[in-house]
């Protein structure tokens, strides 16, 4: 679908196949492409600071999973 010879099991499929689905979904929620967005540069990262903060505690909840697992939690 992505790329010539790109094996579906290859995690840059995924992602690539991941990309595909989030602009869909994206366009349906809100009519516009990021391209065609138009939001400010300062919108933009504001957005992307909030993804980030959101980003680090997924990881941070994942780690302490990680943890306690071995501590029969």
């Amino acid at each position: 679908m992505f790329g010539i010879g790109m094996n579906t099991d290859d995690i840059e499929y995924k992602v690539a196949e991941d990309i595909f689905k989030r602009q869909a979904m994206g366009l349906k929620k809100y009519g516009v492409s990021v391209k065609d967005n138009p939001l400010s540069l300062r919108d933009w990262l504001q957005h992307q600071y909030e993804e980030l903060l959101d980003a680090a505690i997924y990881c941070r909840r994942a780690i302490e999973e990680i943890d306690n697992a071995g501590k029969g939690h």
